[in-house]
């Protein structure tokens, strides 16, 4: 038997939309499909917008990068 039978996945655990009508304890087989994303791109970082926003801890992380990225990195010449 094959049927199409949709769901929504938590980890290791998929929660099916409707039941599957096997008895429990039944083996069966699973092939997994996931579906494109019906979003355009760059929906995902939209989705994760904002997360940081309540760390304490964040904007000064963010300091410590962009002060690292302005240091000097190339080699000085003797005489210059």
């Amino acid at each position: 038997m094959t049927r199409t039978i949709h769901g929504i996945a938590h980890g290791r655990t998929i929660e099916l939309d409707e039941d599957l009508g096997v008895a429990e304890g039944q083996p069966v087989e699973v092939q997994v499909k996931v579906p494109r994303p019906t979003q355009p791109w760059g929906g995902g970082i939209l989705r994760t917008a904002g997360a940081l926003a309540d760390d304490p801890h964040w904007d000064a992380i963010m300091d410590e990068i962009h002060q690292a990225r302005k240091l000097e990195r190339r080699p000085q010449m003797d005489g210059e």
